[in-house]
Parts: C-alpha cells; sequence; structure tokens
C-alpha cells in the first residue's frame, strides 16, 4: 500500500481547520455528518462548539453524536440532550443524537478480530457523508483518543459501546463492567469496529485531529487531568489509521516536558494495536508522508 499523506500545521485557529480540511481535496457530498466530542460534564479540555463553528459551516454539516455506555450525563438521551445545550453546542449547530429515535443500524464487520459487525446510532443513514473532527488526547482505557476511536466507539449507540468494550459478549450498559476482556481485545474490537464504519462511508470521508489541550486523560471524564504537553497543531487526512499514526509520532517525537507522561498512558495502555490491528484489516496504513502547510 502506497503511503498516506498526513498534513500538518502548527497554526491552531478556527479557520486553519478549514484550511487543512481544504488541503485534502476531497468535497464532502450531500448531508455531511460532522463527529466530534462534545465534552463529559466537568471535563475542562474539550474542544468547544466555538472553535468548530467555521468548519462545520462550510460543509454545511450536523454535529452527530451518540449516548455512553457509562455513568455520567451522557448515557441517557434525555441527559445527554441537556448536556449539548449546556455546552452550546444546540446554540450553534443542528446536532442529531443518533441513537435517541432510531432503532441502532447494524453494519457488517469484514474479518474482524472479535467483532462480525457493528451497532451504530441508527440516524447514521440519513447522511452521505462523514467528517471527523478529532480531538487528540490521552484516554484511560484506550490509551489515546484519535480519529480510530471516533469512528468506532464514538459512532457506536449504547449498545454499541457496551459490544465493543465487552469485545462482542455484552450490549447491556449497565452489566458491561463487571467483566471486562483483555486489553488487547478490546482495543482489537475497537479496530473492528473503526473498520465497519469507514467502509460504509468509504470514499466520502474525511479526517481532522486538533492537537491541543492534551491531558492524558479524555473527553469523556468529568475530573480529568490539566493537559500535560504544550499543543502541537492540527493534522488532517483521508486515512484514519495513518493520521492516528501520525499524531502518536508527534508526541513520541516531542521534546516537551510532559511528552512522558502522555506516553506512559498511551504504552500502558497499549494504545498503539488498535493501530496496529486496524492496519491488519486493511482499511489503511501507518506508512505516511507528512506534509507540513505553513
Amino acid at each position: 500500500m502506497e503511503k498516506a499523506k498526513v498534513y500538518f500545521t502548527k497554526n491552531l485557529t478556527p479557520e486553519t481547520v478549514i484550511e487543512m480540511y481544504r488541503v485534502l481535496e476531497k468535497e464532502l457530498p450531500g448531508k455531511v455528518a460532522v463527529k466530534v466530542h462534545s465534552g463529559e460534564e466537568g471535563n475542562q479540555n474539550y474542544l468547544h462548539p466555538e472553535f468548530m463553528k467555521p468548519m462545520v459551516e462550510a460543509v454545511k454539516g450536523t454535529i452527530v453524536e451518540c449516548n455512553t455506555a457509562y455513568e455520567g450525563e451522557r448515557n441517557t438521551t434525555e441527559k445527554h440532550q441537556k448536556l449539548l445545550k449546556q455546552h452550546g453546542w444546540t446554540e450553534y449547530f443542528d446536532v442529531d443524537l443518533l441513537d435517541a429515535v432510531s432503532e441502532d443500524l447494524v453494519l457488517p464487520v469484514r474479518n474482524g478480530f472479535h467483532l462480525n459487525e457493528d451497532y451504530v446510532g441508527g440516524d447514521i443513514i440519513k447522511y452521505d457523508s462523514l467528517l471527523v473532527l478529532s480531538h487528540f488526547k490521552g484516554h484511560p482505557m484506550g490509551g489515546y483518543g484519535g480519529a480510530l476511536k471516533q469512528l468506532s466507539i464514538g459512532c457506536a449507540s449504547t449498545a454499541g459501546k457496551a459490544w465493543i468494550h465487552s469485545a462482542g459478549t455484552n450490549k447491556d450498559q449497565y452489566t458491561l463492567w463487571d467483566h471486562l476482556p483483555e486489553q488487547d481485545d478490546f482495543l482489537e474490537s475497537m479496530a473492528d469496529a473503526a473498520s465497519a464504519v469507514a467502509e460504509y462511508f468509504k470514499g466520502n470521508a474525511a479526517y481532522i485531529s486538533i492537537m491541543c489541550n492534551m491531558s492524558v486523560d479524555c473527553d469523556c471524564c468529568a475530573k480529568a487531568e490539566d493537559p500535560c504537553m504544550k499543543d502541537i497543531g492540527i493534522l488532517s487526512s483521508l486515512d484514519p489509521i495513518a493520521l492516528d499514526q501520525a499524531c502518536v509520532d508527534l508526541v513520541k517525537n516531542s521534546s516537551d516536558p510532559g511528552r512522558d507522561h502522555l506516553m506512559e498512558r498511551i504504552d500502558t495502555r497499549h494504545g498503539t494495536h488498535t493501530i496496529d490491528a486496524a492496519v491488519k484489516l486493511g482499511f489503511g496504513t501507518k506508512e505516511y508522508e507528512l506534509i507540513e502547510i505553513d
């Protein structure tokens, strides 16, 4: 497989996000779903809607999210909709909570490690294309959160999130946490689910990752550590695997004093195993050419 093109800029502005989309030379057709992380209540690090506004408007997109599978303010539709309003998302955008009303859409997983199907928010059928706006940072379970996590857990319904976390043995958010699988099985299941969504939007997806506010904790954490590294920049690609690999490499190769803390989180959770598993599933490559944009 040829090296993927990954574009990178150190400029961190809302307008630069649009520039990083334009360099991909990919006009997303039809109705565009824009996947973001809207932030758990109490989290101080998530990217606010004001930052995303120019990019979402540029593609005439609809913000999409799904309910969670853990205790918090986003694990029921009622609470989640309230928090989306509280965080300002519904003030600026049309927001579609994909699993609020519709039955889950079941996507096939081809040659998966653990999953043969993926359960995503049913409203996803309304959309012709997908723009994934990831906030790259650490994660308590996955090691890091980026494009692959957005494709997998991010697009999964509550049942789908439980299915991924349990490596395909449980769809119940309340009993899920009693019997978790081996760590690598969970990471491989994330790759399985990501492959299904990538295949669903094949040819009609673009990926942008924003490397700022980089805590070892995810935006899903109500009590998250403050960022441990200085901001790095914005990356974009048509290949989510290459994009995640490039983000990890930028952290790994950084001389920032907080680099070791973030890499310790990624490494102790075997975070890059998700990337390696995704490569084996064949929907992208971790070999890339990094193209810096002024």
